[in-house]
């Protein structure tokens, strides 16, 4: 009996490992050249700063607008609010670290003040002396940390559902470790049920969206990457940085925003006490993830704030 018990106890661990292997097999990484040669579109161009290749495009004509993207998202989102401004303003857009065709970064630092110094070489690398700042979600907290730090370089600052309180409140919880079995094991169903949550009306969900999230965060060691991220994200004292600025602010949310929830848009219009203006835009039915979701729409709304004078 116990020779059949210790056969049928061997026949279930091999093929528990049998199974692991394929998921592994099934889930394993995307060369960077394969997915480069999927997305990177003919204005895309690669800089190395710090030992990091930043994938970035650099598009239009006259008064800069640098676009900075959410958490597991990457510059190619952007492109609804680029078809609005490149005929008049020149439209810088890249992926940060572990993100996009970026990818990892060989320090293994994916905290806010290696992300800030990144974008702050990257800007001077192209000489752009002043800019509008335009961010969304992790992208607007980036964002914020810059007009604070460089006042005298921010024209403009547009903010989308900038998720900073949000970050706030979650700051220094870390990440469990069991969630590191992303590395090797990643589903599709993930990133689209994150897309499905960020949209208010998930039916405009494009299936090539969500392939196109899935594809990039399948990216040699970009999982890893992102994990660190999240491990190490904290957003510094956002109240303080808010009060700080002193650049005219276009502030955007989506009402159905169930991560940046629409009520913080109230906080933050208060804690923008000391900006010169502030116009605020809410999107009815519009999730978190805006810019996928209505960034035509938005993308009108920017260009329309852009064009009035200061």
């Amino acid at each position: 009996m116990w020779r059949f018990i210790r056969l049928g106890l061997l026949t279930l661990a091999v093929l528990a490992v049998a199974g692991i292997a394929v998921a592994v097999w099934a889930y394993r990484d995307i060369p960077a050249e394969v997915l480069e040669a999927r997305y990177a579109g003919p204005a895309s161009r690669f800089i190395t700063i710090d030992g990091v290749r930043l994938h970035y495009r650099d598009e239009g004509s006259g008064p800069v607008v640098v676009l900075l993207h959410a958490n597991f998202s990457n510059l190619i989102d952007w492109d609804p609010w680029v078809d609005a401004l490149k005929d008049r303003y020149r439209v810088v857009r890249l992926d940060m670290t572990s993100h996009g065709l970026t990818g990892p970064d060989p320090t293994g630092d994916y905290g806010l003040p290696r992300t800030l110094e990144l974008v702050e070489r990257f800007l001077d690398e192209l000489g752009i002396e002043k800019a509008t700042l335009g961010g969304t979600s992790l992208g607007g907290t980036v964002a914020i940390h810059y007009s604070v730090r460089h006042p005298e370089r921010v024209e403009r600052l547009v903010l989308l559902s900038p998720g900073s309180l949000e970050g706030r409140e979650r700051a220094r919880q870390g990440l469990p470790k069991a969630a590191y079995v992303l590395t090797w094991i990643l589903p599709r169903a993930l990133p689209e049920f994150m897309l499905r949550s960020g949209f208010g009306d998930p039916s405009k969900l494009p299936e090539s969206l969500v392939d196109r999230w899935y594809d990039m965060w399948m990216r040699e060691g970009q999982r890893k990457a992102q994990l660190d991220r999240l491990s190490q994200y904290e957003s510094g004292d956002i109240e303080g940085l808010v009060r700080a600025i002193r650049a005219p602010v276009l502030l955007l949310w989506g009402e159905a925003n169930t991560t940046a929830l629409f009520e913080q848009a109230g906080e933050f219009r208060e804690l923008l006490e000391n900006a010169p203006s502030v116009t605020f835009i809410s999107y009815p039915g519009v999730g978190h993830m805006a810019v996928e979701e209505a960034g035509a729409e938005i993308g009108r709304d920017v260009r329309a704030w852009l064009d009035r004078p200061i």
